[in-house]
C-alpha cells in the first residue's frame, strides 16, 4: 500500500473517529435476577475455561445486567491542530490516568472477554462492579502511556487491531509494532481484530471477508499466537447479514457502540460507549452508571 493512501486511511479514521457518537445509549432495563459477585469470581488475567460453554439463548443473554464497557482511541494532549470533533476521540494524558484511578478508587475490576463470554452464557461470577477496557485503532500511545498506566492499577485491557497501520508512522499518529502487540498479548491483555483498514462493516462484499477479515486474523494470530476470537466493528457500524460471516470465521463475540443490541444474536452485538476527550472523572463515572 503506498503510503499516501495510509494517511489518507489515518487521518479519516482520526478525523471520523473509529466509532459512532457516544451520545447514543440504550435503556438497559433488563436485570439478572441471581447475585453475580462472588469471593470466587475470577479478575482480570486470571484463565477461565470457555472450552465447555454452550452458547445460551438470545433471551437468556439479553436478560443479564451489562457489563460497562469502554472504548478509546487515543491517549495523548491536545494540539492546536486538533479539530472539536477529534478531540472527542482524544483523551488527554493526565485526564485519562485520572479517569483509571477514578475506576479504581471507586471498587471496578477489569475484566476480559473470557470471563464475559462465561457470564453472558452460564451466569458466572464476575468481580464486585466488573468493567471492561477496550482500546481501537493499534495508536502508539496505548502501549506507551495506556500499558503502564494500566499495569499499576493490576488492570488489563482489550487491544482491537486495525493490520493496515502496524508498525507505521503517520501524519497524525504512529501505531504500535508487531513486537509492543505481541507483549501485550503475553501480558494477559487480549487482542482483537478491527479489520484491515477500517472499512464499513456494512459494506462488505466479495473480497472483503477475506482482505478485512480473513487477512487480518490470519496475521494477528501469528504475532501473537493466539487466537482471534473478538472483533470490534469500525465506527460501531453493523447489520445482521454479516453476523454469519464472523462467526464462520470462529469469532465468539463482537463489539458495536452504544446501539440497541440484535435480539436474534447479543453476542455479536455488545455495546461500548466512547469515552469522551471532554470528559472529566465524574463525567465518565456517570456516564456509565446511565449507560449500563
Amino acid at each position: 500500500m503506498k503510503y499516501s493512501f495510509l494517511t489518507l486511511i489515518t487521518a479519516g479514521v482520526i478525523l471520523f473517529a473509529s466509532c459512532q457518537s457516544k451520545s447514543q445509549t440504550e435503556n438497559a432495563t433488563a436485570k439478572d435476577s441471581s447475585a453475580q459477585t462472588s469471593k470466587t469470581a475470577t479478575s482480570a488475567g486470571t484463565p477461565v475455561d470457555v472450552s465447555k460453554i454452550k452458547v445460551a439463548d438470545a433471551k437468556t443473554i439479553l436478560a443479564r445486567k451489562q457489563v460497562p464497557i469502554l472504548c478509546y482511541h487515543q491517549v495523548r494532549n491536545w494540539k492546536p491542530t486538533d479539530g472539536k470533533v477529534g478531540k472527542d476521540y482524544i483523551v488527554e494524558i493526565q485526564n485519562f490516568k485520572d479517569q483509571m484511578k477514578m475506576l479504581a478508587d471507586s471498587g471496578y475490576h477489569t475484566i476480559l472477554p473470557d470471563q464475559l463470554y462465561a457470564y453472558l452464557n452460564t451466569g458466572a461470577a464476575l468481580p464486585s462492579k466488573p468493567i471492561m477496557l477496550t482500546f481501537d485503532d493499534t495508536d502508539l500511545d496505548q502501549f506507551t502511556i495506556v500499558r503502564p498506566t494500566l499495569d499499576k492499577l493490576g488492570y488489563k485491557a482489550v487491544y482491537f487491531i486495525m493490520t493496515v497501520s502496524i508498525g507505521k508512522k503517520g501524519k497524525f499518529v504512529d501505531y504500535m509494532s508487531k513486537e509492543q502487540i505481541k507483549q501485550l498479548a503475553d501480558e494477559g491483555n487480549v487482542i482483537g481484530s478491527h479489520t484491515y483498514d477500517h472499512k464499513n462493516f456494512k459494506k462488505y462484499a466479495g473480497k472483503d471477508w477475506e482482505e478485512q477479515l480473513d487477512k487480518p486474523t490470519k496475521k494477528l494470530e501469528e504475532i501473537t499466537g493466539k487466537k482471534m476470537t473478538e472483533f470490534a466493528y469500525p465506527f460501531g457500524l453493523w447489520n445482521a447479514e454479516g453476523i454469519p460471516e464472523l462467526k464462520k470465521r470462529g469469532f465468539r463475540m463482537a463489539y458495536q457502540l452504544s446501539t440497541k443490541r440484535d435480539e436474534k444474536d447479543p453476542l455479536f452485538t455488545i455495546r461500548r460507549i466512547i469515552a469522551s476527550g471532554y470528559w472529566s472523572p465524574k463525567t465518565l463515572n456517570n456516564s456509565i452508571k446511565n449507560s449500563f
